[in-house]
């Protein structure tokens, strides 16, 4: 076979993209479906995949990890915005994203709605509070449930490296909505729907852009 290895070759592949032990388990299993592969040592941390095997080409097994959402040799898949199952993977990140998210954001404002009421602050300064413990619940949020596949310490390395994008232009979709709609940092029962809406659908396309090209996701 053209472009095949023998038995007694490894093949090594520089993978981008990876995060984490759950990336680490993606690439492997999607390397190991593949007839004639015996083994494959894969490393986030060293970028790497270690592949033993039979009569594979070794196209044959860069497609295999691109087909993940990772890169190998600094090349990935054509990027489209028609994967359904990449539409369906990063919105499922962005929905824990917003529960992370809106867990600070909400509570914050609650607080200075409902308790310090006399406090004096701005609308803008509560907002930008509000952000700024968005941002922490989400990260850990993510950290809890990172922390039930790989440990608390890879899973705040995962969490802390989440894109600030997102979270930014979540954060500042909903705090808008809530300002447009009912003049201040007030929540209603009819307008946090809306800011939850409109705290999704904000980043969602950047997600999926960034785990179609480049492979990475919050999980």
């Amino acid at each position: 076979m053209d472009g095949a290895v023998s038995i007694s070759d490894a093949v090594t592949l520089d993978i981008g993209g990876m995060t984490c032990t759950s990336c680490e388990e993606t690439v492997r299993n999607a390397l190991l479906s593949i007839n004639g592969v015996s083994k494959a040592d894969v490393s986030h941390e060293s970028s790497s995949a270690v592949i033993t095997c039979k009569d594979v080409n070794r196209d044959t097994l860069s497609n295999a990890v691109r087909s993940t959402g990772y890169t190998v040799d600094g090349l990935g898949i054509e990027f489209n915005w028609s994967d359904k199952s990449v539409w369906k993977t990063s919105a499922y990140n962005t929905m824990w994203c917003l529960i992370g998210c809106s867990i600070g954001d909400f509570g914050t404002i609650a607080a200075f709605q409902f308790i310090f009421t006399e406090s004096g602050w701005s609308t803008m300064s509560i907002m930008i509070l509000a952000m700024i413990n968005g941002l922490l619940t989400s990260i850990a949020l993510e950290t809890i449930i990172l922390t039930k596949q790989v440990g608390l310490w890879e899973g705040f390395k995962v969490a802390i490296g989440m894109s600030l994008i997102s979270m930014i232009s979540m954060e500042a979709a909903m705090n808008l909505v809530d300002y447009l709609l009912t003049g201040g940092a007030i929540l209603t029962w009819w307008v946090i729907p809306i800011m939850l809406i409109a705290g999704f659908i904000t980043p969602w396309p950047y997600n999926y852009w960034r785990l179609k090209k480049y492979g990475k996701a919050c999980h």
